[in-house]
């Protein structure tokens, strides 16, 4: 009876669920025709569209973020050869560089930095760092709580904020689970901490890579006398 009681109450929620994203489904398209009937251009109103989509599918993850995103990537090349059908003369993204993004210093250096803590965290390192942490904490929240801050806020100065974030995702899921202490409690002071020690140089901070990047690419626009110095590693240290 009770594993029935469950299931009705499953199928409930889930009807729930679906009856929200339907509303919402409805509202996010009648904000894009609104979009598009006030942009001065047919070009516009179909990239609102296609952003209040992709909006959409991250808030409510009808599909998970990463189809997602493939999604609506494929979806700009697709306006190549729907052009004709969708009033363009041509489409919204050239195809020759629909996958430069993948080239970014700061995409990479994410992916490479995911793969990383991945591969310490099958080698074992991370169960040794969280045990190492209790050892000096304790199950104390105010002693654990500065050691995982410090710790990720120096690992994040040299190396991406989000990747030293996920890299002690592990460790801080076995603290938690060894002290009793809730995750959320160690997670957002670890959040923000990430993100400050990511301010300190250069290669902490995707925005700041792609900037860096942004700066190389208008210099070989600009004339010899008004290039831009690109950044060194400890340049946004001082600020």
């Amino acid at each position: 009876m009770n594993k029935l009681a469950d299931e009705e109450q499953t199928v409930a929620i889930q009807g729930i669920v679906n009856k929200k994203q339907i509303i919402a489904a409805v509202i996010f398209a009648a904000l894009a025709v609104y979009i598009s009937s006030i942009v001065p251009t047919i070009e516009i109103a179909w990239v609102s569209a296609i952003l209040v989509l992709t909006i959409y599918l991250f808030v409510f993850e009808i599909v998970s973020v990463d189809v997602a995103a493939a999604s609506i990537m494929v979806l700009l090349g697709l306006t190549s050869l729907l052009a004709p059908f969708m009033g363009l003369e041509q489409g919204l993204v050239d195809n020759r560089h629909l996958f430069d993004g993948f080239s970014s210093n700061a995409v990479m250096s994410i992916i490479a930095v995911m793969i990383i803590g991945a591969g310490l965290d099958k080698t074992g390192i991370m169960s040794k760092v969280a045990a190492f942490i209790l050892n000096m904490g304790g199950t104390t929240e105010k002693r654990i709580i500065p050691i995982i801050s410090a710790t990720v806020g120096f690992i994040s100065s040299f190396m991406q904020n989000v990747g030293a974030a996920a890299l002690f995702l592990p460790v801080v899921s076995r603290i938690s689970a060894r002290s009793g202490l809730p995750m959320s409690r160690l997670l957002m002071p670890m959040g923000f901490t990430a993100i400050l020690g990511g301010t300190m140089t250069m290669v902490g901070s995707s925005p700041l890579i792609l900037l860096n990047d942004l700066m190389l690419t208008s210099n070989r626009a600009l004339p010899a006398e008004h290039q831009m110095e690109p950044w060194g590693l400890f340049s946004v240290t001082p600020v």
